[in-house]
């Protein structure tokens, strides 16, 4: 049985260390201080053929602290948050704003942007599992999947499940903590035929272990992905629409947010500078966040500057309407915190929804991926160029598996050439999105 986690105690612990940490930099000459304390536990099971490969039991507990003294900033950590450790990591802390540079940006967030409404939302769901439970739980998920025909072997099952506190305490008085769970399941097979083997897996994720789909299923799934992947060959070269599966169309997302994230505004290093209010997508498309929705995977009332956050448009009616930006960011920018520090929150798109067999057949001729690889993503020019695999499309129909070839084009041409959503929308991460059909990339096969 894994160690019981006491989230309340755990939770009064790092907020009474949090303002332990406030006072000492007051009383040591800090101007200003904030605070970030956390701890966190788990448990992961994975197996493979059958058998236990790994069991491994984590708890991972920190604290760090940054002052102000002017407009000089020092920041220091501690994977112990003892009160020994608290006052060594406050008076590092000190000694290195005492010789670093003056930064005119630098400081807390408004005091009159501090949240105020900390609401119950319901991130917290732990999962009392014992390590057998977790282990049975895993071996079903994979033994599922592998005994389908077809299926040569397999790269094996893993489990986890985890829960944590999180605390942020500035001195304006500001003091904010959360609990929050996160579990998933998840499986890779492998097929083999005569033209060579094939692997590909499924997972699920979510805060409540009873909103995880089926260890079967989740098998099942990953042996269906896998077999179906069987018989690939190369494309053929040329331009053509290319349908994006949902878990790929939230990375076309993620490389947006990461164009318009205030660090590389400030720093000159992406591609849409000063491209406020300019048409970026479709009229029909428009992208924001909600970070206040109930038992949602990226859920808080406050951001990680203490700020209040808030329902976010990005882009409203195809138009770039907001840039995400925390308290520094948005100084460097001469602009206001969007309440964005530590990122975005559960986006969510607004855009007619159309069948998964309504997009292909607007495709008629392209290619489906589903697999991406390789980091080929430009920030500062937005050009784009990943290594993929999938299934080609002919008369709006999916033919048959594809892979060794590439797609390449331009982030901003890609957006601007989104052509629809699908209705298959995944939702076991933060960002929420169905299938995107884009106009036109390049595509080289063979």
């Amino acid at each position: 049985m894994t160690q019981a986690f006491d989230a309340a105690a755990q939770q009064t612990l790092l907020e009474s260390r949090a303002r332990m940490a406030l006072d000492l930099a007051r009383g040591l000459g800090a101007d200003a201080c904030e605070v970030g304390a956390s701890v966190d536990q788990g448990v992961g099971v994975s197996v493979r053929e059958g058998e236990v490969e790994t069991v491994e039991l984590s708890r991972d507990q920190g604290i760090a602290v940054t002052v102000y003294v002017g407009q000089r900033k020092g920041s220091a950590s501690s994977s112990d948050a003892g009160e020994a450790s608290v006052r060594a990591v406050v008076e590092k802390a000190l000694a290195i704003a005492r010789h670093t540079g003056e930064d005119p940006a630098s400081g807390l967030a408004d005091a009159r942007l501090m949240a105020t409404e900390l609401p119950d939302l319901d991130v917290h769901h732990p999962w009392p599992l014992s390590i057998d439970e977790a282990t049975d739980l895993a071996l079903r998920c994979e033994s599922a999947g592998r005994v389908m025909a077809g299926i040569k072997s397999s790269d094996g099952a893993s489990l986890s499940s985890g829960e944590g506190v999180h605390a942020y305490a500035n001195s304006h008085g500001f003091l904010g903590s959360q609990c929050g769970s996160r579990h998933s399941l998840s499986c890779m097979l492998i097929a083999e035929d005569e033209n060579g083997m094939q692997r590909d897996y499924d997972y699920t994720s979510a805060r409540a272990p009873g909103d995880l789909a089926a260890a079967e299923a989740v098998g099942e799934s990953a042996a269906r992905r896998t077999l179906r992947r069987l018989g690939a060959r190369r494309p053929a070269t040329g331009r053509m629409p290319v349908l994006f599966d949902p878990t790929l169309a939230a990375g076309l997302v993620g490389h947006l947010m990461g164009a318009i994230a205030g660090g590389a505004l400030y720093r000159e290093a992406s591609f849409l500078c000063d491209r406020l209010n300019t048409p970026l997508f479709p009229e029909w498309f428009s992208l924001g966040e909600r970070p206040m929705e109930v038992g949602a995977m990226a859920s808080s009332p406050f951001d990680g500057d203490g700020v209040q956050t808030r329902d976010n448009v990005f882009v409203r009616d195809g138009r770039l309407a907001s840039y995400m930006l925390s308290a520094y960011s948005a100084r460097r920018l001469g602009l206001e915190t969007t309440g964005n520090a530590g990122g975005a929150r559960n986006l969510r798109i607004t855009a007619p929804l159309e069948s998964r067999e309504a997009l292909l057949a607007r495709m008629g001729r392209g290619v489906l991926v589903t697999e991406l690889m390789g980091q080929g993503v430009n920030g500062v020019t937005g050009d784009y160029s990943r290594g993929a695999a999938g299934f080609w499309v002919e008369d709006g129909e999916i033919r048959h598996p594809v892979e060794e070839f590439t797609i390449a084009g331009n982030l901003e041409t890609m957006f601007q050439g989104l052509v629809g959503v699908g209705d298959d929308t995944d939702t076991r991460g933060s960002i929420h999105t169905g299938s995107w059909l884009v106009d036109e990339l390049m595509v080289a096969g063979g």
